[in-house]
Formats: C-alpha cells, sequence, structure tokens
C-alpha cells in the first residue's frame, strides 16, 4: 500500500471524526426546582406575579401536597426556586393555576383520584405579598366532584360566557368521562358550581382547548389511553346558546386516529410548517403518533431507544435551524436504563425518520408531562418535567445550543 491510501484512511477518519463532533451535542445540565416532597406529577405553567417569568404549579401524588414555585430571575435560575404548599390533599394528579374568582390573583384547582375523588379550589392570599405564605391560602373542595370521579385532569376554558371562566375536567377508571364545571354567578360559592357530563372515557391524559373545525369557538381535544373509545379525539362546542342549556347540548365526539395504541400526552402544533396545527402523541407502543393537518392523516415514528412507555412529547425548534423537533420523555421501561427524557432532532420539515440525542442521563426512570420554555432567557428552549421513581422531583434541563454557539 503506497502513501497515498494511508493519506486517503487519515482523511476519512478526520473526516468522521469531525462529523461525529458536530453530530453530539453537549449534555444538558439537570437543575432543581423543588425536590422537597415525594412524587411530583406535572408542571402546568403561567406567569402568577407578572414578573415576565413562568412560575409553576405540581401536585406531589405520594406527599399529599399542591406547590407553587415562583420563577427567581435569570441570575437565580439554577437553584431551587422560592416555593410554597398551597394546599395538602390525598391523590393529587393535576393541579392548574387559574384565577377563578377574577379578582386578580391566580389560584390553583387540584384534581384528585385514589379514595378521595375530589377537586380543590386553593384560593390565592388577598395580599400579593403573602404568596408565599402557606397559612395565606385556603382550600376548598368542590361538592359536584366529591367523590364522584378519579380525576385526573383540568383545563380553564371559557364554555358558556356567562359568569366567568368554566373548568373542562377528565377522569380515569369506573365512571370516568370529560365534563365541565359550570361557573355560577359568584365563583366563590363553590356549592354553585354545576358538573355536565359530556362523554364517557376509559382514562383520559390530555385535554386542550383548540378550534378544530374554525367556527370561532373553543373545541375540546383529548386523548383516552384506555376503553372502547381510546386514541385522539375531539368534542365540538355545539355553541354558545346551547351549551346555557347543559340539558340538551350535544357536544358531538369526532375521532382523529390512535385507536390501537395506548395514547398519553400529546401537543397539539405545526411540525410541519404548513401554517396548520397538527398532533404528536406518546405511546406505549414504541411509536410516536404524528396526525397531521387538515386530513388528519397519521403516520408514525419509532420511540427513542425502542422504549415502549412513551409519557408525554413537545414539538418546539430546540437547535435554533428553523426546522420543529421533539422532545420525548419515557414512562419506567423493563430492561437496561436509558435515557428517559430525549430530543428528536430533525432535519428538514418533511423528516420522519429523527436523530435522536439524550437530554436526561440515567438518573430517573419515571419522567411526566413537558414542558418547553426558554427558562433561563438565554434565547433557547428548555425541558422542564417532573420525575416520580427516583424522586428527582421538579426539575429542568438546560439546553447548550446557546452556550455551544
Amino acid at each position: 500500500m503506497d502513501l497515498r491510501y494511508y493519506l486517503l484512511v487519515i482523511c476519512v477518519l478526520s473526516a468522521r471524526l469531525v462529523n461525529a463532533s458536530e453530530e453530539q451535542p453537549t449534555s444538558w445540565q439537570r437543575h432543581t426546582i423543588d425536590g422537597t416532597s415525594r412524587g411530583a406529577d406535572g408542571a402546568r405553567m403561567a406567569d402568577v406575579n407578572r414578573d415576565g417569568f413562568p412560575d409553576l404549579v405540581t401536585p406531589w401524588e405520594e406527599g399529599g401536597v399542591i406547590r407553587v414555585c415562583l420563577h427567581p430571575g435569570k441570575q437565580r435560575v439554577r437553584y431551587p426556586w422560592p416555593a410554597v404548599t398551597v394546599g395538602t390533599v390525598a391523590s393529587p394528579e393535576d393541579a392548574v393555576f387559574v384565577d377563578l374568582d377574577q379578582d386578580g390573583r391566580i389560584d390553583v384547582v387540584s384534581s384528585s383520584e385514589g379514595s378521595v375523588k375530589t377537586m380543590h379550589v386553593h384560593w390565592a392570599p388577598n395580599n400579593p405579598a403573602e404568596y408565599l405564605q402557606a397559612t395565606a391560602w385556603k382550600t376548598e373542595p368542590i361538592p359536584a366532584t366529591q367523590g364522584l370521579q378519579a380525576w385526573m385532569f383540568a383545563m380553564p376554558m371559557h364554555v358558556d360566557n356567562q359568569y366567568g371562566i368554566d373548568l373542562v375536567v377528565s377522569s380515569k377508571a369506573a365512571e370516568a368521562g370529560v365534563g365541565w364545571l359550570q361557573a355560577p354567578a359568584d365563583p366563590r360559592d363553590l356549592k354553585g358550581w354545576k358538573y355536565h357530563r359530556l362523554t364517557n372515557s376509559g382514562w383520559i391524559m390530555s385535554l386542550i382547548k383548540a378550534d378544530l373545525n374554525h367556527d370561532g369557538l373553543d373545541d375540546v381535544l383529548f386523548t383516552d389511553r384506555r376503553g372502547a373509545n381510546r386514541g385522539v379525539n375531539w368534542l365540538q362546542h355545539p355553541g354558545v346558546e346551547e351549551v346555557r342549556d347543559p340539558q340538551s347540548a350535544k357536544w358531538t365526539v369526532h375521532q382523529l386516529g390512535g385507536t390501537d395504541h395506548e395514547v398519553m400526552f400529546m401537543d397539539y402544533a405545526d411540525f410541519n410548517s404548513d401554517g396548520m396545527e397538527d398532533v404528536v402523541v406518546a405511546t406505549h407502543q414504541k411509536e410516536i403518533l404524528l396526525l397531521q393537518s387538515p386530513a388528519a392523516k397519521v403516520t408514525t415514528i419509532p420511540a427513542p431507544y425502542d422504549l415502549q412507555k412513551g409519557k408525554s412529547v413537545r414539538v418546539g425548534d430546540i437547535d435554533l435551524d428553523g426546522v420543529a423537533d421533539f422532545v420525548h420523555s419515557t414512562e419506567p421501561n423493563v430492561g437496561p436504563r436509558k435515557p428517559g427524557v430525549t430530543w428528536l432532532r430533525r432535519k428538514a420539515d418533511g423528516d420522519l425518520t429523527p436523530q435522536v440525542f439524550p437530554i436526561s442521563d440515567l438518573q430517573g426512570t419515571k419522567f411526566d408531562l413537558l414542558q418547553l420554555f426558554d427558562i433561563d432567557r438565554d434565547g433557547d428552549l428548555d425541558v422542564i418535567t417532573c420525575e416520580e421513581r427516583d424522586n428527582l422531583g421538579l426539575i429542568w434541563y438546560e439546553n447548550p445550543t446557546i452556550s455551544e454557539r
């Protein structure tokens, strides 16, 4: 073999090393927002103190507490955030921010399964300066929900446009369904809230408000992971005048797909840059479902590392290349540990074979609902989630994209 052959080999190997370096992003650093209880079970966001930063609320299922964490500002964001326990309830599965009584102070509504099967309102303090004082919060059950269903998820939504914000609610197991809680003239009068069932279900995971038929009214997009009607569905809003007579109002159920999958958390976003929102769903079948508008054509891509129990998926341009990527989380899987939170990088809008990169390390096995937000305000999207099995708590992973440039 002559010198030219060896030079060619060296060039090829060098090119491969360069390409490998280009393809492997810097690791994502994990930061703990709150680790003070057990069983953090999903986080929802809102800017409750109007400082321009997102705050978080989390139900701690095993700990039996609802915790609010206030963003501390850019300089302190990598340390545990200022937090408060706004209420103590058994088996909470969900908590969401909402100004339920329209007084300008952001309250919290939690949903509990287990033996309690009740939804609670955690009323915010009258004095905004006392927001982080646990004794200033007041927790009350919503009577219409007490002992009724194993409540899983709640979504604030103007349904009848009468007295204020209503709540679309969902549940699992016996007597499960999707329904709505109709706000009374005085939202503080919790006995005045009325529950109206919209459809039966098996186990609801996601609720998203969206105008699916473009009639100017918010419909209800949802995933039902089990039962006769499992899959991705939406409930068509029958009209404001109609819903004011809930007994006769008919919400038509439309099925979009996923009937042969155990569908989990979904995202509703335009991932193919055609100007229309699409649906992306994590499943327990080693696949991610893609339902592209307008015909809701269903395609699939493999779940990262061939992991079976997907939990959540989000759409966002992680590497700032102008193409929407996916971020995926999983529940515990059998076999050797694999990263439970991953980035599926796409290089083009039509690319359905994304590259998989780890976001989390091997710590943590039961991750939950994902949120994407530029939490450190450096210009790229970070990942917020919870982890229950190794009790990592409420955490965020710092996107290295900006720091690499």
